[in-house]
Parts: C-alpha cells; structure tokens; sequence
C-alpha cells in the first residue's frame, strides 16, 4: 500500500487543493481531494487487464466549485432533502437554505463537499477532517467529522464516517460518487440488482412523503438483475416525479446492489450498515467538461447510502439525530472483480 500527494490547482479564490492517491499491491488507485473529501478518480483493473476509472469526475477545483453535481464528494451534515428548509429539535425550529425549490439538499449552499478538509496522517488509508462549528447553514452544533477511504488489496473501497457533537443535530452523511464501469458513455446497459423489496415514495421535488411503495410489478424492481434503461422511460408516476430513477430504497441486507458491465467484465457490489440507499442515474446532469471530455445525463449512476431522506417529517422513518456525547460510526464498501 502506497500513498502519494500532488497539487490539483486553486480553487477560484486562490486556495490551493491538494490530491491524495492510495494505491494497492496490484495496481489499483483511488484518488482523494482536501476539498470536499472528494472521489475524483477510483481505477480498478477490468477483463483485459487495462485499469479503468470507474468515477466520473472534474479536471480541476474551479470545475468542482462552480459546475456542480456535487461529483463524488463528501454530502453533509444532511445528504438528500430536508422538506420545508426547516427542522423542529428539541423544541427549536431551525431555517436552512432553500436550494432545492421549496427544499433543503445536500447540507445547504455550501455542504461539506464545498469545504476544504485536513488530512490527517494515516500510513494505510487517506483520512480527512473538519470541524463544522455551531449554526454552519444553519444547523445547531459543533460537530467534528472523520471520513476515512481505505481500498484493500482485493480492490474494496470501503468509507468510514465519523462524527462527535457538543449540542444535539442532525447528521445523514454519504457519498455522491457516479460510478461507471465502461469509464464513459451512457451508464443504462449497465446490469444491476439491488437487494430492495420497498422505495420511499417522493413527490414531484423528490421530497418522500412517508409513504412506502413495493416495487413488485413496478419498473422501480431490481431484485433479479436487469439492464439500468430497461424500465427508465415506462410510463409510471415516480419514474415522471424522478425524471428517472431518483429513489431512496429501503435496504434490509448488508449487500445493497450488484452492477455489472458486460463490456469491461466490471462487477461492483455495495455494501452498507445503512437503511437506505438512493439510486440515483444522473437525469440532471446536463452535458459540461469532465474528465476524459464532456459528461452527459445518464452518463453514471448513484448509490447513496443513507438515512431516509426527510425524516424528520416521516413517521417511523430512522432518525438523522446525532446528540451531545453520542458518537456515530457508520461504512459503505465499494467491492470490484471481474466475472
């Protein structure tokens, strides 16, 4: 295992980010920025022996700061949607950025994945750190963070989150990494299963309404595997409401999904100890530069491990609240082979 450091550029006011590559014994990387504990790069090799990065991704800080997408960075303190901008906790309501229409998403105008991190010296994974202090976009609290990449030699990106407060929050963290095992081009040949019998239904921002929704009979059914864009254009309310699939499934299992290219031989599992995984296949990622040239919608798909999004207007929905003196540990792995 290897870790090596090298300049990425300067944000637009000056602020220099910083790349940090880990590298496995067989050849395997994943690169890791000080902004916003970003992904910009994961290469794993595929059928014929050639390594592929599987993320899409940005060349540059500006691209990361200004064309959003939030690319594979760090979402926090609340990833997904927040209804109303607005939470009741203990008795307190607290304002957040309306950045989503009427809504709150992906932790305000500036969310984690727009804030510069500390690495934090590790000899086996790249770990970076931040203090959120009390009332960034509005949340209550001082709260530190840990997020740890590690990628074993058997080619498992596993993340670690981790988070102290000194004052009751909330806290909902995830990873919005668009994978594609091809490195390009549209993602829906893509075959995927994911170990999910019910989705939270959204309305048409997205928002979950508390309801529960089977997927049996619906296009939202990947529990045998199929093509990604196979039931994306059926004609069926939440596929509308999403623009495609844009959906918090309800993970029972600690294997989440399987997604596999017939083209590179790619296969990645998700693995999670969260409830709930956003599957999410990039319908608002209008076409702009990236790596390897332009990005284009439905160019890579999402799995956001998390809690349910609005669950604090829910009932019954897993709590996002983090209190004073609680610690929250929480992982997501990513594993790759070839089949």
């Amino acid at each position: 295992m290897s870790i090596s450091s090298f300049p990425f550029g300067t944000l637009p006011d000056g602020t220099p980010v910083t790349a940090h590559r880990l590298e496995n014994a067989v050849g395997a990387s994943v690169t890791a920025l000080d902004y916003g504990a970003t992904l910009q790069a994961l290469c794993v090799p595929a059928r014929d022996g050639s390594m592929v990065d599987v993320l899409l991704g940005y060349d540059n800080p500006t691209q990361y700061d200004t064309l959003g997408g939030h690319l594979g960075g760090t979402l926090g303190r609340v990833g997904n949607r927040i209804g109303g901008a607005s939470f009741s906790l203990n008795g307190v309501t607290y304002e957040l950025a309306k950045n989503s229409g009427a809504n709150h998403i992906h932790g305000g105008i500036r969310g984690f994945d727009h804030r510069m991190w500390a690495l934090v010296p590790d000899d086996s994974r790249l770990v970076f750190t931040r203090v959120s202090p009390d009332g960034e976009e509005g949340y209550p609290g001082t709260l530190t963070v840990q997020v740890a990449f590690s990628l074993s030699d058997d080619n498992k990106l596993t993340i670690a989150y981790d988070a102290d407060t000194d004052k009751d929050t909330l806290v909902n963290f995830t990873n919005h990494a668009y994978f594609n095992l091809n490195g390009g081009g549209s993602a829906l040949d893509h075959v995927l299963q994911i170990f999910s019998e019910r989705i939270t239904e959204s309305d048409a921002t997205g928002l979950p309404t508390g309801k529960i929704m089977e997927v049996a009979g619906t296009p939202f059914d990947f529990r045998e595997p199929k093509r990604v864009g196979a039931d994306i254009g059926a004609d069926h309310p939440q596929l509308k409401n999403g623009k495609g699939y844009d959906h918090n499934y309800i993970i029972a299992t600690k294997r989440a999904a399987v997604l596999y290219s017939d083209k590179t031989g790619l296969e990645m599992t998700v693995e999670t100890d969260l409830p709930g995984m956003q599957f999410y296949t990039a319908n608002g990622l209008g076409e702009r530069d990236g790596k390897y040239g332009k990005l284009r919608p439905r160019e890579g798909v999402c799995f956001e491990t998390q809690l349910f999004p609005n669950a604090m207007r829910c009932y019954g929905f897993p709590s996002p609240v983090l209190r004073a003196g609680q610690h929250l540990h929480t992982e997501t792995a990513y594993s790759f082979r070839v089949r």
